[in-house]
């Protein structure tokens, strides 16, 4: 029973013992007596509600909690699995992909060494003469070769594969071989002087090592 009720019925009930103390008889009112019960009663019941509500919301509350908590522990699970497949298929699409780097890688080499023999064979006439070819028909099959040429290279690039640049470098084992040393004073012992085949980097990871050649000290000079 709350305060204020409590002071109405202390107040009506000093109010009814006055009355009764001056001679006077009290007003017999049943309907508001039955009125005031009637009060005492809901209030009663309200009470008991409220109650029964604060239990059932903290029921609900703890097994949406327990939900909650299952809900958060499979998503992490979900999770987990999708980053374990999305590893996985990209492995897959990298173990898939990377032979078909290395035959462009490959053929890139074939056409860079027939630039090269072109580019050398360029100054003797016998070579035009034994074909039957002119100069210009020459200089347009070697226009072709770096046409095709730079399309691979840009086909490579697209997927990420870059050509290691690493002469006047030291040499690093994870991304070369050396096939040779050689002297060089005018380089510190253990840089790379020269790549005999290039290596490439597919993102950050080495799609193919150098093959290079390292400088040693000047004991081993002329030496190759």
């Amino acid at each position: 029973m709350d305060d204020s009720l409590k002071q109405a019925l202390i107040d009506r009930f000093r109010g009814y013992l006055d009355m009764a103390q001056d001679g006077e008889e009290p007003p017999d009112d049943p309907g508001e007596t039955a009125d005031l019960f009637s009060i005492l009663v809901e209030v009663a019941a309200l009470r008991g509600e409220v109650r029964t509500e604060s239990r059932l919301v903290k029921e609900a509350l703890e097994q949406f909690r327990g939900v909650f908590d299952t809900l958060q522990a499979s998503q992490a699970t979900l999770q987990r699995e999708l980053d374990r497949a999305r590893t996985e298929m990209r492995d897959q699409a990298q173990s898939a992909l990377r032979p078909l780097l290395l035959d462009v890688i490959d053929l890139r080499d074939r056409l860079v060494a027939a630039l090269t023999l072109s580019a050398a064979a360029a100054g003797p006439r016998w070579r035009d003469r034994l074909w039957r070819r002119d100069r210009s028909g020459v200089a347009a099959w070697q226009e072709g070769l770096r046409m095709t040429l730079r399309r691979l290279n840009q086909i490579l690039l697209d997927r990420r594969v870059v050509a290691t640049q690493l002469a006047g470098s030291p040499f690093d084992p994870r991304l070369a071989r050396a096939v040779g040393t050689a002297a060089d004073s005018a380089v510190a012992e253990g840089t790379v002087i020269e790549e005999v085949r290039a290596g490439f980097l597919w993102g950050d990871q080495v799609l193919r090592t150098a093959e290079v050649i390292v400088s040693k000290g000047d004991a081993g000079k002329g030496d190759r």
